[in-house]
């Protein structure tokens, strides 16, 4: 009995002096700082360039998927979606992961002639990024009318972010970020 007056009065001190309880949630709570959301980003601007190339890299607290262009980057739409699908017939483009992400970026992968700026060798793993933390597979969904599409297979639906960097040289970039957790 004495033992369990000793327990009682010890967890009713670590209450009272607030060690137990939590602390209130907090909406800017994140991972490694990342304050990103899941919803659709979107940029209604159309490029003048073409997409030149595809690569990604992985950072300490996301995965990183570049689009690079050859000219000023000005428009993409970036999000979720249940399935990926190819820019012109509407088919499904299969995607490994737990969640996909669509990413259109407004500018094509051929020129004004019609040759292709871009030509992706393999149309289903355009990057390897087998031993991402986030990513599980980029595949070609295809350039159709002056858009771009990507298919981007991540482990789950996570927060990510996406922005525009001018170069090297009179390049530009499209950048899609996925954080690792939330």
């Amino acid at each position: 009995m004495k033992k369990l007056s000793i327990w009682l009065t010890a967890i009713l001190m670590a209450v009272g002096l607030g060690i137990m309880v939590p602390g209130p949630a907090s909406a800017t709570t994140s991972y490694c700082g990342l304050v990103w959301g899941s919803l659709a980003k979107a940029d209604p601007d159309m490029s003048r360039a073409q997409v030149t190339n595809v690569r990604t890299g992985q950072h300490y607290c996301f995965d990183r998927l570049v689009v690079d262009l050859n000219g000023p980057a000005s428009g993409y739409n970036v999000r979720y979606v249940s399935q990926v699908t190819q820019d012109g017939s509407g088919f499904a483009v299969p995607v490994r992961g737990g969640a996909r992400i669509q990413i259109t970026v407004n500018a094509p992968s051929y020129d004004d002639n019609g040759k292709a700026t871009y030509n992706p060798a393999n149309k289903a793993e355009l990057t390897n990024v087998s031993g991402y933390q986030t990513f599980r597979q980029v595949a070609w969904a295809g350039s159709f009318e002056g858009y771009t599409t990507l298919g981007l297979g991540v482990r789950a639906r996570l927060p990510f972010r996406v922005f525009t960097l001018d170069g090297p040289g009179t390049g530009s970039r499209v950048v899609v970020d996925v954080a690792h957790f939330w």
